[in-house]
């Protein structure tokens, strides 16, 4: 705050430090006025920042040959954008998240220098984030250098807490892909990372509880009920198509197009379900399969042995009633009839 006024962006310039307020100050140029920074904020600033440091410390521990891609800070989380050899799965971002709270808890000593440029960049063990280098690092002299002992040494300009400790919990939201061949992981810090993690630990007992085990063997449960969904629907699907079968068996045949044909409706079907079915049945005897019915509006579905063309009969039938539809020779099908579908198998079976 300025003279009680918000500061809404701080920009360096050629004319000096500029700062943006929220709207037009009373006081002039050459006056004092009094400036509040917000101590709550800079603090959460300055243990998020720094985690960001701990988090990338610990990719470089689960990560082959891992960079920065960008870094933000936000009111609820941050986010660090990594770009690596080695994929970041769920398993390793977690894996991150515990070795970042282990370097948390070891209260490990923050410090910072300045050091020459060129010699910051001959240091395998300094990193730099390549965004911020395209902007106030480009054509710096020196570098501002943080070091979390034993853990990360980055080229830094921001605020940070002087030990680990005062970082508190770390929790890790989720991973993006933001382009560019980074990979974006969010987390959160402090009472924002102890609101998550308390959340994703009611979410995995109350998980748990419904599949009667305990929450470590959530995902076996999880498996096995996978499996048992998988069988069912092939279970499922295998009924649905003798029961396609017996209701094909059922259709009257009728003489067409110089051939035996079978005709008729069938519901609680769709064109996908009827496809192989009816391919199925073209031969022995039969030169061609007409089946209608409705999913949405009215459907027909053709099937022949090649001597008739099955695209001309769904044409022949959109033709008189309306709708669309198209194929090959042994197979078409169309939709959109805006008539019943027994009047389709009236006009298929050259009825009156």
């Amino acid at each position: 705050m300025i003279d009680d006024l918000a500061v809404t962006d701080v920009q360096k310039s050629a004319d000096g430090v500029v700062h943006t307020l929220a709207e037009a100050p009373e006081f002039e140029e050459g006056e004092t006025v009094h400036c509040v920074v917000d101590a709550a904020f800079r603090t959460y600033c300055k243990r998020a920042h720094t985690a960001s440091h701990v988090l990338f410390g610990a990719g470089r521990r689960v990560l082959d040959d891992v960079g920065y891609a960008g870094f933000d800070i936000g009111e609820e989380s941050v986010r660090v954008d990594f770009t690596a050899d080695t994929e970041i799965t769920d398993e390793r971002m977690v894996e991150m998240e515990r070795l970042a709270n282990r370097a948390v808890w070891d209260s490990l000593p923050v410090t910072w220098g300045y050091e020459d440029t060129q010699t910051a960049r001959e240091r395998e063990a300094v990193a730099f984030n390549t965004k911020t280098e395209e902007g106030a690092m480009a054509d710096a002299d020196e570098v501002r250098v943080v070091t979390v002992e034993g853990w990360d040494v980055a080229a830094c300009g921001g605020t940070h807490v002087s030990n680990t400790q005062e970082i508190g919990p770390i929790h890790v939201l989720e991973r993006s892909n933001p382009g560019e061949g980074a990979t974006r992981v969010e987390f959160a810090v402090g009472p924002s990372a102890i609101d998550a993690a308390a959340d994703l630990h009611v979410a995995a007992r109350e998980g748990a509880q419904r599949l009667d085990v305990a929450p470590p063997e959530i995902p076996e449960a999880v498996d096995r009920l996978t499996d048992e969904r998988d069988e069912l629907r092939d279970e499922a699907a295998d009924l649905k198509s003798e029961l396609l079968s017996d209701r094909l068996d059922g259709l009257d045949a009728v003489d067409r197009d110089g051939g035996r044909w079978l005709v008729g409706a069938i519901e609680g079907a769709t064109p996908n379900d009827l496809q192989g079915e009816l391919e199925g049945y073209v031969g022995d005897g039969v030169d061609g399969v007409a089946v209608t019915g409705t999913s949405g509006e009215t459907f027909v579905v053709v099937a022949t042995d090649g001597d008739a063309d099955a695209n001309a009969v769904v044409q022949d039938v959109t033709g008189e009633f309306g709708g669309g539809g198209g194929g090959s020779p042994t197979f078409a099908q169309g939709g959109g009839i805006p008539v019943p579908p027994v009047e389709v198998v009236g006009y298929l079976r050259n009825e009156d």
